[in-house]
């Protein structure tokens, strides 16, 4: 059998690991969440209509990022498992099928974009100017997308390998071209037409093709472990029924994201418009504190797949522990900023005084489910590395869909729009506790049994009925 010099992710000590490889995609997320509040930053210069318009497109990017996102989680924990398990041919098998899978995505997207978008904003408004500045961002966002599907699974495979240092150079370049393309074409510099929200959605697109092209130049040169062969590439069942056995749980988990915030969107219009557009500030805020958090999971992911590909149970609960205490210092960060800055983090959106109004109470009132969100991710994320998506996408729908939706309803029909944002923090208490309880299960059933000498390795078709 073919071995390499060994990973990182079995030698090193797991404190110093964890921040290693967690570092550099923390700080690759905190550059992508800097590029989505400056991308509301100048579009709500435009006006809150344009703000609105594009509050009600996110949806529609969030099941983008989570088909996306789902499946380069399933390609990333399957990989780590079977470089765990020393089988690199079958490690690069499940590297060339995310690419082929990237492609597949793009397509699904660019034909719904072309489709249906003229129809979506229809749904929630009949204001002529955010239906038509809503349809234009949507349609460049969604026809052009095959950048940001193929960027997602390149830096997942680097991240199974260990690598996140490259993954942060192309999500850092990619944003920051965002960040310097928008006001140009936004507002129309150095001789660029005016564009408006069109012109904040094109260079969205060209962040993502150039983040693309960068991270195919360094998966392909920097992947040591794997090799490409793209000749003669035949895609397998059976491979991709692995990936999506982690991937597509995670998936449609994300994906209830976007069902969640059409909702939301739903229920806050019936108050008012400027509502919705709180709600999308505060996502974009959020994502500030959430994306960083999101990063060190997914190198938690990587780190616990690769030592139950291993069967090493001690590095497993060490590396779950560590993530969790850095994963909840973070979270308490963000709600003390949540708590005091609250005016200041409005007053960046332009907010009008409404907006100002219901915005304080809002940010105030759902950053108090921080900590206990941060603890239901790792944990959640311990269930994707362990190939039990399942666990995670049960988590999701009790949070998001079985309490979250009708607590929100039944406060908006009792206590009105203040009353509505409590629901945040309901659903996360109950997530919590459901998490722990799966994890407690997953704990017996699955971690505690392992065998604790390294060189024991698991063959590649019994690491799913593990």
């Amino acid at each position: 059998m073919q071995r390499l010099p060994q990973n990182k992710m079995a030698t090193r000590p797991i404190g110093p690991l964890l921040i290693t490889m967690g570092l550099p995609i923390m700080l690759s997320m905190m550059i992508q969440a800097l590029y989505n509040v400056v991308d509301s930053i100048f579009i709500a210069q435009i006006s809150e209509e344009a703000l609105t318009a594009v509050s009600l497109a996110f949806p529609i990017q969030m099941l983008m990022i989570s088909v996306g996102v789902g499946t380069s989680i399933g390609v990333n924990s399957l990989l780590s498992r079977r470089l765990g398990a020393h089988h690199y041919k079958e490690a690069s098998s499940v590297a060339v099928h995310g690419l082929f899978l990237a492609i597949v995505s793009w397509v699904i997207f660019a034909l719904f974009g072309a489709i249906l978008t003229p129809y979506f904003f229809q749904l929630f408004t009949d204001s002529t100017p955010i239906i038509a500045m809503g349809q234009s961002y949507l349609l460049i966002c969604t026809i052009f997308s095959i950048g940001i599907f193929t960027q997602l699974i390149c830096e997942r495979i680097m991240q199974g390998t260990g690598d996140t240092i490259h993954p942060m150079i192309t999500q850092g370049t990619g944003a920051i071209i965002n960040i310097i393309l928008d006001p140009i074409f936004i507002f129309g510099y150095f001789g660029v037409p005016k564009m408006g929200v069109a012109g904040a959605a094109i260079a969205t697109i060209l962040g993502q093709w150039s983040a693309m092209g960068l991270s195919l130049f360094f998966m392909l040169r920097k992947t040591p472990e794997l090799q490409f062969k793209f000749k003669g590439f035949r895609p397998k069942k059976r491979v991709i029924k692995e990936i999506y056995q982690v991937g597509l749980p995670s998936m449609i988990m994300q994906s209830i994201g976007s069902v969640m915030t059409i909702s939301m969107n739903t229920i806050l219009i019936s108050f008012t418009a400027t509502a919705v557009a709180v709600f999308g500030v505060y996502f974009k805020l959020q994502s500030f504190i959430f994306l960083p958090v999101f990063g060190l999971a997914a190198a938690m992911i990587s780190i616990v797949a690769f030592n139950y590909g291993a069967r090493d149970k001690e590095r497993i609960i060490k590396t779950i522990k560590n993530a969790i205490a850095i994963v909840f210092l973070v979270m308490m960060v963000g709600l003390a900023i949540f708590q005091f800055f609250p005016r200041f983090l409005l007053e960046l959106f332009n907010a009008s005084p409404e907006m100002m109004e219901i915005g304080m109470k809002a940010l105030r009132i759902i950053s108090l489910a921080f900590p206990l969100a941060g603890i239901a991710i790792v944990l959640s994320s311990s269930f994707q590395a362990l190939g039990k998506g399942f666990y995670s996408l049960f988590v999701s729908i009790i949070r998001q869909l079985v309490v979250l939706l009708p607590s929100a309803y039944l406060l908006s029909i009792l206590s009105g729009l203040d009353a509505v944002w409590f629901a945040f923090l309901i659903s996360e208490i109950v997530c919590l506790i459901v998490s722990l309880w799966l994890y407690a299960r997953l704990y017996r059933r699955n971690i505690q049994t392992l065998d604790l000498h390294p060189e024991t390795v698991i063959p590649p078709q019994s690491i799913e009925n593990n």
